[in-house]
Order: C-alpha cells, then sequence, then structure tokens
C-alpha cells in the first residue's frame, strides 16, 4: 500500500469501526433498555390520551363517529375492536406479550386520570397499538392509539444519544485494542525472536501512524544487524583462511632447520595457532546455514568420542533421534569435551537422555571443581579467559560461547554447574561438575519459541 493510501486507510478503518459500535450500542442498549423505554413511553403518552377520550366523548354526544373522526384526525372504531391475531412465532410471541403489558400500565394510567377505567384492548400485528373503549350513548365506539415497537425507527432520543457515547467508548476501544495493541504485541515477540533465530521475518507495517514507524525501525534494525553480523563473519572468516596459508609455510620451514627441539617447540606453537584459527573460523560461521537433518545422536557422540581413543572418556548414551544440525552440534560438543580434559580431572563421561516430547540433553562431566558461580556469565562471553591458567595452549576463550550459540539456535541453552534438566542416580552421575547442553528439535529451519529451555 502506497504511503499516501494509508492515512486514508486508517481512516476509513476508524470510520467503521465507530459506525459498527453506534450500531451495536443502538441494539444492546435496546434489548437492555427496552422495557424502561416502553413503561416511560406508556407514561408520556397517557395524558394525551386521556385528553382523546375526554374530547372524543363530549364530540360523540353532537356528532357521530365519523364526523367526530374526520375533525379530530382520531382514528375510531365502532363495534367491537378489530382484533389481529398474535404472532406464533418466538419473537412475535414476545412481542406479543409485551404489547399486552403496555396495554395494561395504559389502562392503569387511564384509571388514575379518568373518572372512569376504560377498557384497553391490545391491537397485535403490523398496525402495534391498542384500541381504547368511549363512553358512548348509543353504540361501542373505540379509539385507537399506536405504540412505537421496542426497536422502532427512529429510535429513542435518549438511546441515540447513549449509543453514541457508548458507541465511541467501544469503537475507541477496539481501534487501540486491533491497531495498536496488537501490532505492539507482534512488534514485542519479534523482539524476543532477535537472535534465537538467524534471520527473523521483518514486521508488517500496518496500524497507527506511531506503530508503523515503530515497525519502520525494527525492520530497520534488523537490517542493520544483518549486514553487522555478515560483515563481521566476512571479517574473522578472512582474518582466520588468510593466517592458514603463513601457518603452513612456517610448518615447512621448522621441517626443514636441523634442530629438533626447536622444531619441536615452534610445531606447538603452529598448533596453538591453527586451533586459534579454527575457533576463529567456526564462531564466524556459527552453523545458521548448515541444513537439519534427522540423525541417532548417540551413533553422532560415538563416532565424535572416537577421536578421543587412549583418553579417559566414557559414554552413557541412550537411543534418542533428533532433527539437529551435526556438524554444529559435534563441534559444540567436542568443545566441552576439550575444556572437560584440559581443565577439569577424569575421568570425564558423556551422558546424552531424551527430555520432554522432541528434546534432549548432553551433559558432560568431570571430576574437577568447575566454574565458580560468579564466573559462568563471563565463562559464556567470547573471548574471556577466566584466569591465566586457562589461557595459552590454542585456547582463546571460544568454546563455550561456540556451544551456547549452538545450544540456543537448537532452542536450548547451555548451562554450567547447577542441576540438570534430567536427573541421574548416584550410580549415573560419576562426575562432580556437569555442563548441560539441552536442545529441541530443529522444525523447518526453524526454532520455535515455546521450546526454548529453562
Amino acid at each position: 500500500m502506497a504511503p499516501a493510501m494509508r492515512p486514508a486507510a486508517l481512516s476509513l478503518r476508524l470510520g467503521v469501526f465507530f459506525l459498527g459500535g453506534w450500531a451495536l450500542s443502538l441494539v444492546l442498549l435496546q434489548v437492555l433498555l427496552g422495557t424502561r423505554i416502553g413503561q416511560a413511553q406508556i407514561a408520556q403518552m397517557a395524558p394525551q390520551v386521556a385528553l382523546n377520550l375526554r374530547l372524543s366523548e363530549l364530540a360523540l354526544e353532537r356528532f357521530p363517529p365519523a364526523t367526530v373522526s374526520q375533525l379530530s384526525g382520531l382514528q375510531l372504531g365502532v363495534g367491537q375492536p378489530p382484533r389481529r391475531p398474535r404472532s406464533w412465532g418466538l419473537l412475535g410471541q414476545g412481542d406479543d406479550v409485551r404489547l399486552e403489558r403496555q396495554a395494561d400500565q395504559l389502562q392503569l394510567e387511564l384509571c388514575r386520570r379518568l373518572p372512569r377505567c376504560p377498557e384497553v384492548v391490545p391491537n397485535h400485528g403490523a398496525a402495534r397499538g391498542v384500541w381504547i373503549e368511549l363512553a358512548s350513548p348509543l353504540e361501542p365506539v373505540w379509539l385507537y392509539a399506536s405504540i412505537r415497537p421496542r426497536f422502532g425507527w427512529p429510535p429513542d432520543p435518549l438511546l441515540i444519544t447513549l449509543s453514541l457515547a457508548s458507541g465511541s467508548l467501544m469503537a475507541g476501544a477496539l481501534f487501540l485494542l486491533l491497531e495498536v495493541q496488537r501490532p505492539l504485541r507482534q512488534l514485542e515477540r519479534a523482539l524476543a525472536r532477535v537472535g534465537l533465530e538467524a534471520q527473523p521475518e521483518p514486521m508488517p507495517q500496518r496500524g497507527a501512524p506511531e506503530v508503523r514507524r515503530l515497525a519502520q525501525r525494527f525492520n530497520a534494525m534488523i537490517l542493520r544487524l544483518e549486514e553487522s553480523e555478515r560483515e563481521r563473519g566476512t571479517m574473522l572468516a578472512g582474518i582466520a583462511h588468510d593466517l592458514k596459508t603463513p601457518l603452513t609455510r612456517l610448518r615447512l620451514r621448522l621441517s626443514m632447520l636441523g634442530d629438533a627441539s626447536a622444531s619441536a617447540r615452534a610445531g606447538a606453537d603452529l598448533d596453538d595457532l591453527e586451533r586459534i584459527t579454527g575457533q576463529f573460523l567456526l564462531f564466524a560461521g556459527g552453523g545458521g546455514e548448515e541444513p537439519a537433518v534427522s540423525v541417532p545422536l548417540a551413533e553422532l557422540l560415538a563416532e565424535l568420542a572416537a577421536r578421543y581413543d587412549g583418553q579417559p572418556v566414557e559414554l552413557d548414551l541412550d537411543p534418542v533421534t533428533a532433527t539437529v544440525q551435526p556438524i554444529a552440534l559435534g563441534r559444540a560438543v567436542a568443545n566441552l569435551i576439550d575444556n572437560a580434559l584440559s581443565y577439569g580431572q577424569p575421568p570425564v563421561r558423556l551422558v546424552l537422555r531424551a527430555w520432554q516430547q522432541d528434546g534432549f540433553e548432553l551433559q558432560v562431566w568431570d571430576q574437577g571443581e568447575g566454574i565458580a558461580e560468579n564466573q559462568r556469565s563471563q565463562a559464556l562471553m567470547p573471548f574471556q579467559r577466566l584466569d591465566e591458567a586457562r589461557s595459552g595452549h590454542g585456547h582463546c576463550g571460544l568454546g563455550l560461547a561456540i556451544a551456547q550459540r549452538v545450544a540456543r539456535t537448537h532452542g536450548g541453552e547451555l548451562r554450567l554447574g547447577g542441576e540438570p534438566l534430567v536427573d541421574l542416580s548416584p550410580q549415573e552421575a560419576p562426575g562432580t561438575f556437569c555442563v548441560s547442553l539441552c536442545g529441541h528439535s530443529l522444525v523447518a529451519g526453524r526454532v520455535r519459541a515455546s521450546t526454548i529451555c529453562p
């Protein structure tokens, strides 16, 4: 929709809200206040009907009924009053009962104002009203008085005034709900998804002008974040990729040196540099473009643990199948095992358990003291090392950050210490410190917002 057309469309919707609110309020008020309005109508028409009765009775003493009706404009009937048949539908029966009550009320009002109590007969049908008996010396004469139906047109002025006021309030509340509150809630949900999805959907620009401007700013922010993330990833990947070539040349030159001891020390430094470069590549890529496939996690983790042949890594894997990004998940688990082997105490135990309907939890246990509780949030930040003991040997503070990113991609979270989501018996949990990675199966490449681990 063109920007020039949006104010006109908004004004049209606002007009529809107000017209609908007024109409609905009028109908509701007629339903709720119809009885009271009908009683007030009878009380207002009773003095005029009593006056017409007195004047008609005085005129009938000198003139015939036809002449009196022609001169006064009143509708008079001679003989028995014409009785219309009752309606037998549900709505018709309700109106007939209401008309009889109004006839009884009008009779009571006339009895208070006249020296006698005239007979009042309701007239059902399209000509809704009552026949009132006149005191005639020769033959029975009846005066007809019409009564407004409950949903007559034009409506009662009081109902019109009340409907305008209440309808405006209803229309304003509905407009705020549909054009302001609902878009703001959509914006709130979209903001909650930022950082959990690789590419959040842009917000539709609709609603009030202020809400549309907020949606425009949000969409612009998403574009800037995507561009910044793309530039950051390209920069980190480029730096790490460009370092590989000189590292390879240095390794070749070291192999040609005669000093074996110096070559071994320099080779270890090159191994650390290659490890850091690999961590940079993993963190820059993030695994967001990797397709999700359904794999048996126990077999995937058993194949991963085979690389640690000869090291104290024990497996306790339940048969769990989930739709995951296998390469990214394998890298995250490898980082956790490497950290446990480097900073913890053996043996290291890898546990796999099913969690909820489509979830899984990976637990890495070791016998070390673990990370202090006041340092756990810092440990999850990229490029953060807790102390000097954790620096060097190819560690750059990206292992836990990569694992946390992979966990969030799978709708989960990385938990350091504390109680795991799936409790283990004392025989099953041989370690003293646990790092837990929980997640869910990916659906169509996206994470459901309701499946994030607590």
